[in-house]
């Protein structure tokens, strides 16, 4: 599978509560409601937005991914609202090798309702059944336990802690790496 192929056309997912579509522009807005909150950002590796232009700049170059047919982050909407809450993305994905990794973030508002769980998982059925993929994987800041238990969640197993593993913000932190395979995916799912 090309990457341009999903790429070209992402299709939006459907789960019980959520769209998981691709970005546009108008959600400047609501993206910059999260983006800007240093409790939602104090765990991903990207600073906070400090002003509407910084998530626009974002925007831009999602919008520019897109256009090459490149990964990019998906966002989150809220379909009782039609509210963009937050995105989720395969950050990297590597055809040759049927492996991806994902990544997500959420509105604090939406925190411990299980939003979260939901998108990533509808973003793993996606990568299992339409990506063909044999392994996913993510990761998340030691100090991250809610993300943690996103992944264990979804089904992800722990493999271990990469130490010093990434520079942000900063400084080096501790990274806890979680994944799930293929035939564990469907054999939970029989």
């Amino acid at each position: 599978m090309e990457i341009e192929v999903i790429y070209k056309d992402f299709p939006t997912i459907e789960t019980d509560r959520l769209f998981i579509r691709k970005l546009t522009m108008e959600d400047a807005e609501d993206m910059f409601d999260y983006a800007s909150n240093d409790e939602v950002t104090k765990y991903v590796s990207w600073d906070t937005h400090r002003t509407i232009k910084d998530t626009k700049n974002f925007l831009s170059y999602v919008m520019d991914q897109y256009s090459q047919a490149k990964v990019a982050p998906l966002g989150v909407e809220l379909k009782e609202t039609g509210k963009l809450i937050g995105t989720v993305d395969f950050v990297w994905w590597k055809p040759d090798h049927r492996t991806a990794e994902i990544g997500y973030v959420i509105s604090h508002r939406y925190w411990g309702k299980g939003i979260c769980t939901e998108a990533a998982k509808a973003l793993i059925d996606f990568g299992f059944n339409q990506m063909n993929l044999v392994r996913i994987q993510a990761r998340c800041f030691v100090e991250n336990i809610a993300s943690a238990k996103v992944m264990e969640k979804c089904g992800m197993k722990y493999e271990g802690t990469l130490r010093k593993d990434l520079f942000s913000k900063g400084k080096h932190w501790d990274i806890k790496m979680y994944s799930i395979l293929r035939d564990e995916y469907f054999y939970s799912n029989r």
